[in-house]
């Protein structure tokens, strides 16, 4: 098992007047997802953002292997996968075109990978339609596949199910599942449990208002 870490030490994070992140702690390693949850507003996606080095704290720090991911932020960033509400696809190009150009610049890519990506999320069918043509939960698939492209050890999920009905779910806890089983960590901010298979590989933590 590898020595990959996240971690977050009494992080403090303001939204003007607004207290959103309190002294936060986590922990999550290799082989495990930690399922943020919480009701709205009380800083999911904050949190997600902060991981990711997108968002400042004003106190505390994140680190990833042991190190500030401050110290080498491009380089962190080049571990991560991050998956946010809206997925990071362009109207006008088609899904695998989507997949080439946004995986494209992160690594080589084989148009064979990209085809068994497609066909894994269901999109057999839709691969060469213009996003914009799509529904929200194919768009999802879609994003879906080039996550499971990207080939990085640190997966950041916001609402990874959003979208997506029964089988889509069971999809995204499959994948997760994978990943977690070739030693990657997984950070997701839900407001349902994820169909994570192995009980010992998910862990929670509940987010309030203050």
């Amino acid at each position: 098992m590898s020595d990959f870490c996240l971690k977050g030490e009494n992080v403090h994070l303001w939204r003007g007047d607004h207290h959103v992140l309190r002294g936060v702690r986590f922990q999550v390693g290799a082989g495990e997802c930690l399922q943020l949850t919480g009701a709205n507003g009380t800083g999911k996606t904050t949190l997600l953002r902060t991981a990711c080095g997108l968002a400042y704290p004003e106190g505390g720090e994140i680190t990833w292997c042991g190190e500030s991911i401050r110290k080498d932020l491009p380089a962190f960033h080049a571990q991560l996968a991050y998956l946010g509400h809206e997925p990071p696809l362009k109207a006008e190009l088609t899904a695998r075109e989507n997949l080439g150009y946004w995986v494209g610049v992160r690594r080589r890519l084989e148009q064979q990978e990209v085809n068994q990506a497609l066909e894994r999320v269901g999109g057999d069918h839709w691969a060469d339609r213009p996003v914009r043509t799509l529904s929200a939960g194919q768009k999802r698939r879609a994003a879906l596949a080039g996550l499971t492209l990207m080939r990085v050890p640190l997966w950041m999920l916001d609402e990874p199910t959003t979208n997506l009905d029964a089988e889509g779910q069971k999809l995204v806890g499959l994948l997760i599942d994978e990943h977690l089983q070739a030693g990657g960590v997984a950070l997701a901010a839900v407001h349902h449990e994820l169909a994570v298979s192995a009980p010992h590989a998910l862990r929670r933590m509940e987010l309030t208002l203050e």
